[in-house]
Formats: C-alpha cells, structure tokens, sequence
C-alpha cells in the first residue's frame, strides 16, 4: 500500500495513512494499493465514502477494460504488460480506478509496467489532479504495448520471409505461439479503446480538454493497435495454412519416391521370385552365364521403368496430368 500526495505545488510519497488523511486538503491523493495484501481489502470495506459498487469493482478478481461514471466519479478499468507474466495467466494485468476530484484510488493484483513510470512522472510534479493520473496511466500503456504488438507483426513477416519445407515444422509452432499472443492481446486491446472514449466523453468536471484530448489520442492507438492485431491474426492464419501445404507437399513427395522404388522393383522381384523356385525346368539353370544374364536383364528392366519415370517428371516429385 503506497500514497502520493500533491500539495501546495510539491509532489511526494508518504505513509499510507497519513495520506489517505489528507483527502480534501491536498490537489491530490493516489492511494496504491496491492490487492494481495490481506489488510487492503479491510481498508476498502471500511470507505464509506466510496459507492459500494465502487469498492466491488476494485475488488473484483476478473477484470475487462471498462469506464462508468458513477456521479462526479468514475470506475475505470485497464490492461497493460505485467513485470511477472509467468504469475498472471492474462496476457495483461489488471488496473482498478476509483477517480473523483482530489482522489485517485488504484489496485492490482499483479504489478504492471506502467506504474513505475508513473510514479516517476508524480513525484516528478507532472502529475497534478486525477485527469493527469488517469492519462499518464493510459498513455504509459500504450506506450509499453505498442512495441509488444509490432513485433509480433515482424517476427511474423521473418517468418514469412523464411517459408521452406525443411523449417516447416520449427515454423508452425511460432506461427501458433504469435496467434495465440495476438488473440489474447485483442481480447483486451478492443475494449480498452471503448473505455477510454467513454472516459474523454464523460462529464466528470476533474478532467480537463488537456487530459479528454490525451484520452482520445490513447484511445486511438488502442485502435490502431487493435487493427494491427487483427491482420496479424488472419496473417498468422494463412501462414499456417501454407505451412500444412508445404508438409503435405513434402510428404506427397515422399510417398512418391517411395511408390518409384516399390513399382522398379516390383518386376524385378517377381523375375527373382519365378527363376528361384526350387522345381526342375528352369531354362538356363546349369548355363555358367545364365546368373549374370538374369542380372543383365533385371539391370536392363529396371533403367527402362527408370527412364519412363523420368520421361513422365515423377522423379521430380511432379506428375503429368
């Protein structure tokens, strides 16, 4: 549990109750808070101050990106990048407001990337009223994200680049993993950009034009980036499409070879097979040369069905049609 007070144009970090006590006299109060901690959620229950539906939705252990003004105040919810992505099974960590004039309360339940920097931009005076809290958290996770999802597209345009049938296998399972990032990744992106549309549109007094036109910057990079992952979605599709083509090429190609050697040698075994049944009158079988004049023969035999597998290109892997 953490709190930051501005006040009289200073901005800094104090004890937690100290400053949740000066709410009313100070510009502004941010309370932090970690959802894990047992003590958190007493503190919640005992804010009689803050709108039950608030205090449910800060609580709340399953969270979408959403925006509701609930009279002068405002429950805002939003994603971004966490620190320990091994510890959240999400793709984005979670992010609690309850905002009204003079107060921010944030929970998490996992540490986002976003508040470092933010912390940074408050005690460095940047931060000054609720709007600018608000705004400095939505444009900090725009900015983490963004890279995130323009990789994805790049690592998928190597790959692209790269399509063979040796490295199909390696390959599919990369083009799986970049899907799978970009599902989950669009499963919060596209509403994010809802709600912060709905929070520059609302009529909560404590934002500013400064902070709606930041709102709706952010919420348009929410969208382009909801676009980009979109395409790489359907590209990722066609890509493992072509993938599955090339292995089944591969394996058409194989099957074939197989199916050449098994048609050269099928008249060759059953030569050997009439010429070595052990019954009397057999032409040849006491001639010193008929031994090499049954391999002679199969030789021969086996370079003319050669030859018409190669006049027919199925040594290519490619039938005649």
């Amino acid at each position: 549990m953490r709190a930051f007070v501005y006040a009289d144009g200073v901005a800094a970090e104090s004890e937690f109750e100290a400053g949740a006590a000066r709410f009313g006299e100070a510009a502004l109060v941010w309370l932090h808070c970690d959802g894990r901690e047992a003590e958190v959620l007493t503190w919640l229950d005992a804010q009689s101050d803050i709108p039950e539906i608030a205090r449910s939705a800060l609580r709340a252990s399953e969270t979408r990106p959403r925006c509701d003004q609930i009279g002068s105040g405002a429950i805002i919810n939003l994603r971004g990048l966490g620190r320990t992505p091994e510890d959240d099974p999400d793709a984005l960590v979670s992010v609690r407001f309850w905002a009204e004039a003079g107060r921010v309360i944030s929970l998490s339940y996992r540490t986002p990337v976003a508040v470092d920097s933010v912390v940074a931009d408050f005690t460095s005076g940047l931060i000054r009223d609720p709007g600018d809290l608000i705004t400095a958290f939505a444009t900090r996770i725009t900015a983490t994200l963004d890279p995130e999802v323009a990789q994805l597209g790049d690592h998928l345009d190597d790959i692209e680049a790269s399509l063979t049938e040796n490295a199909a296998r390696a390959l599919r399972r990369q083009v799986s993993r970049i899907r799978a990032d970009a599902i989950a990744y669009r499963r919060f992106v596209a509403p994010q950009r809802s709600a912060l549309d709905s929070l520059a549109l609302s009529t909560c007094h404590w934002l500013d034009d400064h902070d709606r036109l930041h709102l709706r910057e952010a919420a348009d990079r929410f969208a382009r980036m909801a676009e980009e992952l979109e395409a790489v979605r359907e590209r990722a599709a066609i890509v493992h499409d072509e993938l599955t083509d090339l292995r089944g090429e591969l394996m058409d190609a194989r099957a074939l070879l197989l199916s050449i050697v098994a048609l050269i040698f099928l008249p060759l075994t059953f030569i050997t097979g009439l010429l070595g049944m052990n019954v009397d009158g057999i032409p040849y079988a006491r001639e010193p040369w008929a031994f090499w004049g049954v391999v002679g023969f199969c030789v021969a035999l086996a370079l003319v069905v050669l030859g018409w597998f190669v006049r027919a290109r199925w040594v290519r892997g490619r039938t005649s049609v």
